[in-house]
């Protein structure tokens, strides 16, 4: 077998080197070698070799391997907002992520894939929610109560991390066997986790998984403007918010943010954008929700169910097929710290998996 020099260039990003970095730490290496072995227009010499592999501190198994998740797919909640070192980061994650899903899937069968993609040039995002919902099996006036649930049993892995920028929301793409994989911030609160799944399950049926055409009038501003109209059918469907928007007001809003369990921007901007109220009533609800310190964390409270499928295969592998630490980073050719990092079960704190 051949080493991959791509498998470099992702466990150096994931320890955070630039290749001037690595160069100065190993005798006899320059960065322009460096950059031409990456680029796989030049081979290095056999001890240097063993000495990048000590440095980057992944099992030698791991650069023969390929680990091929296209993230230049991957459809990010906001990202522009992100620096490219965060940019980088954030795609180290995916490819793990991505990896772990597919490695696990090995030994435990997920939900197969369930749902239909659309392609928005025929169909509405609000017609693609609406159909959505229909094949989850969710009445068509009232809110998603059980949103991971559903979602996980629709064979969509969803994982919650928070060793994250607080800059990132949530991504969404499909792992290097095909699987749908959608990734969240877990420091933010139910109400905006809810939302951001939506909008991400929105990309994963319009712009991941259908294999449709893109015209190259369509953007990725456009195809981010979809997602959230898709998100804003698929939570709060018209048919049964509409009548409770007319004329909305600022005492309204924590009684619909409970029952619908979304935030109240998110309501607010639904009654803009069904006319329900005017752009200048929207305005002042702004201002209102600004003066009461709410813009950026709301005082309503809303609830969130707990998704079982992906850690289920986890503590299979643990409980039923008896793998140690030393198990998973042989298998799955990864560093230690790298499976206590994504495979962190026990301690909560640093990583909740949903699927």
């Amino acid at each position: 077998m051949r080493l991959k020099t791509s498998q470099f260039i992702f466990a150096r990003e994931y320890r955070g080197l630039s290749q001037t970095d690595v160069s100065k730490k190993i005798k006899g290496l320059s960065q322009s070698n460096l950059s031409k072995f990456e680029k796989g227009f030049d081979v290095l010499s056999e001890s240097v070799i063993e000495s990048l592999i000590a440095l980057l501190n992944f099992p030698k198994n791991f650069f023969y391997k390929e680990i091929n998740i296209d993230i230049e797919i991957a459809h990010y909640r906001k990202k522009s907002g992100l620096s490219k070192q965060i940019k980088t980061a954030l795609e180290s994650n995916n490819k793990f992520l991505g990896h772990l899903v597919d490695k696990l899937n090995e030994a435990v069968d997920y939900p197969e894939f369930s749902l239909r993609p659309l392609d928005p040039e025929e169909y509405s995002p609000e017609d693609i929610a609406k159909h959505t919902r229909s094949l989850l099996g969710l009445n068509k006036k009232e809110p998603v109560v059980d949103i991971f649930n559903k979602i996980e049993k629709s064979g969509i892995v969803v994982i919650e991390f928070d060793d994250v920028t607080e800059k990132f929301d949530g991504v969404s793409f499909l792992s290097g066997n095909g699987t749908p994989v959608i990734i969240i911030n877990k420091n933010f609160s139910n109400d905006r986790k809810r939302f951001t799944l939506a909008h991400e399950l929105g990309h994963i049926l319009m712009h991941i998984t259908g294999g449709f055409p893109v015209p190259m009038h369509r953007t990725e501003k456009q195809k981010e403007d979809e997602a959230n109209r898709f998100a804003s059918e698929f939570l709060m469907p018209e048919l049964g918010i509409k009548n409770s928007l007319v004329n909305l007001k600022l005492y309204d809003l924590a009684t619909l943010k409970k029952y619908w369990r979304t935030s109240k921007q998110a309501i607010m901007r639904r009654a803009k954008d069904l006319n329900c109220i005017t752009d200048n009533t929207y305005r002042y609800l702004m201002i209102e929700l600004s003066r009461l310190g709410e813009r950026k964390v709301e005082k309503t409270l809303v609830d969130i169910d707990c998704p079982v499928i992906f850690e289920r295969a986890y503590r299979l592998h643990v409980d039923e097929l008896k793998y140690s630490i030393e198990d998973f980073c042989q298998c799955f050719s990864l560093p230690e710290d790298a499976i206590k990092k994504y495979l962190n079960f026990e301690d909560r704190s640093k990583l909740r998996v949903l699927v």
